[in-house]
């Protein structure tokens, strides 16, 4: 203990040596028993090694080499022990590791860890006594020396009061880890001006011009919300500025990210507004984001509005006015969530009307000895998916398969039963359509095709890889917990690309089988066209997306999907880990 308490030079820690010299100056003023009390406190060995480990932690937010990777090493350690029990009995390995891993001395070590890391170290205010007079005013001063970083804290009035109080706290701001700040909390002075009648701004304002030590005077709250981070990490599907948002209570507060981004959502107290971070990301403090009730609502009234710009020139004067698509009556986005969507006639099967994109709760998908995800094409027609599919089959045909799709129509000369087709009668395949049988279907010149699922999930059960190219309103069918399938969007590039890459790799066109041509500068717009639907209706989806701007290159990225998909822990549906 004496190495880790004192440093090289057998020296006490700074702040304990000035505290004993401030002691000996004090002597003649201090009762001497109190004083030798003092003094062997402050030199015990025991108490500085408390300071050195105090001193340690507290660099976790300085020190990026040190910032833990996660807050929940315990709870994994858990759900590795459940994987391990059931073979403890086959593996002497699984057995020594099983019973290593519940070891007092390990566990104890990770609930430390994860403590440090969920910062249950710093300290907290008791709460109010009861036996406080009801008429006595409780008041807390708190200081906090102000940095660069942002005092990670918002303020709105108090429609009922009119006082200024604290609206929200960040995690993992420097609001958060003083531990004396909470929700709620009444803000009476700001460096002993008081507040009362002014607005948010104001308040603003003073803290701005502050410098160095920033002195609070708040009536605590009457009670105090549980700060703690949840664990749920979502995809986001749609892009946010937060400096573009004219709604969000402080725009210097907000997280900005990019459609597929993996968002850690640290708190969902709030109904309109989630805390969260960048997965990934050692920042220490949350952002504001929208959340999924109020994105929903923002997209169906930006959806139903005729003109563009709809409300856009609305008042947001107030930091606690409400934002256009939240849960008011008044609102024109109020009420039940009737979706009222503009799209072509033609278009209206494609469109699944429950579905608005906003985030999807994911987790870290394993990859299991044997068992391989099926992998997805989805993609225009023409777009050079069914050549991408018959590539990576022809690759490794006993390791990459695809389910013979069935027919009715008649078996033509050459072809052998089971090989390009399964034939069956219409009545049959009518039957099994009907009963649900098949995870796509269609109709050409007078005869049905489609895909069995039946099929796909036999060459999953044979410890095969299953590539197949639907057309993409199978994904509804396709993407669930049993298969856990891998998608990939294969897109046109840009239409002078796509002409030209097309025209120099001799192309043929796949719109009129009858006939061996180039494709027309009608059916790159239609490719075109159907691609940007695709994206809209289903690209959220997809996990990856590959142009096809060139066909080996596209190659040699499916193939690396392919191979991520075996060996990487990959984000997918929490429903699917669960």
């Amino acid at each position: 203990m004496t190495a880790i308490a004192m440093a090289s030079d057998g020296s006490y820690d700074p702040v304990i040596s000035k505290l004993i010299t401030s002691l000996k100056e004090a002597e003649s003023l201090t009762d001497e028993k109190d004083l030798g009390f003092l003094q062997n406190l402050l030199q015990s060995k025991e108490l500085n090694a408390l300071v050195n480990v105090h001193s340690k932690v507290a660099k976790i937010n300085k020190d990026d080499r040190i910032a833990p990777l996660l807050s929940a090493s315990v709870q994994i350690l858990m759900e590795v022990l459940e994987l391990l029990a059931p073979r403890c009995h086959i593996s002497p390995l699984c057995k020594e590791v099983f019973h290593l891993l519940q070891t007092p001395h390990l566990q104890s070590i990770l609930f430390a860890h994860d403590a440090i890391a969920q910062k249950d170290f710093y300290p907290h205010l008791p709460d109010i006594p009861v036996e406080v007079d009801e008429d006595e005013e409780t008041i807390k001063i708190v200081q906090l020396v102000k940095s660069n970083e942002p005092l990670g804290a918002t303020i709105k009035t108090d429609e009922e009061t009119g006082k200024i109080i604290i609206a929200r706290i960040m995690h993992g701001g420097a609001a958060d880890r003083s531990g004396l700040i909470h929700v709620g909390d009444e803000v009476i002075e700001v460096n002993n001006i008081n507040v009362e009648g002014k607005t948010p701004s104001d308040v603003l304002s003073i803290l701005q011009n502050s410098e160095g030590t920033i002195t609070f005077k708040l009536v605590p709250s009457d009670g105090k919300l549980d700060q703690r981070e949840s664990k749920v990490r979502v995809r986001a599907y749609f892009d946010y500025e937060p400096e573009n948002d004219p709604y969000i209570p402080c725009k210097e507060a907000g997280l900005g990210f990019q459609k597929g981004d993996i968002l850690h959502i640290v708190s969902q107290d709030d109904s309109y507004w989630w805390q969260a971070r960048k997965e990934g990301e050692k920042t220490t403090r949350a952002g504001l984001i929208p959340s999924r009730a109020l994105q929903e609502r923002r997209i169906l009234h930006e959806r139903t509005q005729k003109e563009p710009n709809g409300d856009a020139k609305s008042s947001c004067a107030s930091i606690c006015s409400t934002p256009p698509g939240s849960p008011n009556p008044n609102h024109p986005c109020g009420g039940p969530k009737t979706k009222k969507i503009m799209y072509d006639t033609a278009e209206n099967d494609d469109f699944d009307r429950e579905m608005i994109a906003t985030y999807e709760e994911v987790a870290k998908l394993y990859p299991r000895p044997g068992v391989f995800r099926p992998i997805i094409l989805i993609g225009a027609p023409g777009v050079g998916r069914n050549e991408l599919k018959r590539r990576l089959v022809a690759r490794d045909p006993e390791k990459y398969k695809s389910p013979v799709p069935y027919t009715t129509r008649p078996m033509r000369p050459g072809e052998v039963a089971g090989r390009e087709y399964l034939f069956v009668t219409r009545e049959k395949m009518e039957a099994d359509i009907a009963a649900g049988k098949f995870v796509e279907h269609g109709e050409y010149k007078g005869h049905l095709y489609g895909t069995a699922a039946e099929s796909v999930k036999t060459i999953v059960n044979a410890g095969c890889v299953c590539v197949i190219g639907p057309h993409y309103q199978a994904l509804k069918s396709l993407r669930t917990a049993q298969l856990k399938p891998y998608i990939v969007h294969i897109r046109p590039p840009a239409y002078e690309e796509l002409k030209k890459s097309r025209t120099k790799a001799r192309a043929r066109s796949t719109f009129d089988e009858n006939n061996s041509r180039g494709f027309t500068d009608e059916e790159f717009m239609e490719m075109i066209k159907s691609d940007e639907r695709i994206n809209f209706l289903y690209g959220h989806f997809c996990d990856d997306e590959i142009v096809n701007d060139d066909l080996s290159e596209a190659f040699e990225k499916l193939v690396n999907f392919a191979n991520k998909c075996e060996s990487e822990p990959l984000w997918a549906p929490a429903s699917w880990v669960q």
